[in-house]
């Protein structure tokens, strides 16, 4: 979280009304981040979250909004909302990303339950399990069978890290894919970690 010795970050959030951009803003609001109105100058803005539902794809303005950040090599988050009635997952969301904005990378996958749900999340830098309790992440070490289901998207996820270099989110040159279920608050403390990146430097 950001503090008073911080400094401030300009973020704009783009997204579809599908993807509940507004739900999203709440939420970060909520939690001491400021989201800034999108009618300014592209140049002002620290950092731009582009909220994506799976299931409605990613629309036209969404994709302009994001090209036209590219001349100020401005730091984006792709963030994947879990909605409820949706049939695609982060998975699909990511695919979807890498397509028809830039190339992605996911910093985190997502755990489900038996029933299918989102249930937490596995870190690809450390393998530890973030479990989500009240909003809340609770972290503990990944079992086995985790890290073996991880182990190949791993080494791609710190392959693309080591050829972009050190800064490179910051540099607006790393685009983390995060996934983000507002119900149980699962990707929520991942998404304001990257935002306080940039406001401690």
């Amino acid at each position: 979280m950001t503090t008073s010795t911080s400094k401030a970050v300009r973020i704009a959030l783009y997204g579809h009304i599908s993807a509940t951009p507004a739900a999203l803003r709440r939420e970060l609001e909520a939690r001491g981040v400021r989201v800034h109105d999108n009618d300014g100058d592209p140049a002002d803005i620290d950092c731009a979250i582009f909220a994506i539902n799976p299931s409605a794809g990613i629309d036209g303005e969404t994709i302009a909004h994001w090209e036209r950040l590219n001349d100020y090599l401005t730091p984006r988050i792709f963030v994947a909302l879990a909605l409820p009635g949706t049939d695609l997952d982060f998975d699909d969301a990511v695919l979807l990303g890498n397509r028809v904005l830039d190339q992605l990378v996911t910093p985190y996958l997502v755990l489900h339950a038996d029933d299918g749900t989102p249930a937490a999340l596995i870190s690809l830098a450390d393998l530890t399990v973030r479990n989500y309790v009240a909003g809340i992440a609770v972290i503990s070490e990944s079992e086995r069978e985790h890290r073996e289901l991880v182990s190949d998207f791993q080494a791609e996820y710190i392959e693309a890290l080591s050829q972009a270099g050190e800064g490179a989110f910051s540099a607006g040159m790393l685009f983390p894919a995060i996934p983000i279920n507002l119900d149980s608050g699962i990707g929520l403390d991942v998404l304001t970690s990257y935002l306080d990146q940039l406001a401690d430097e």
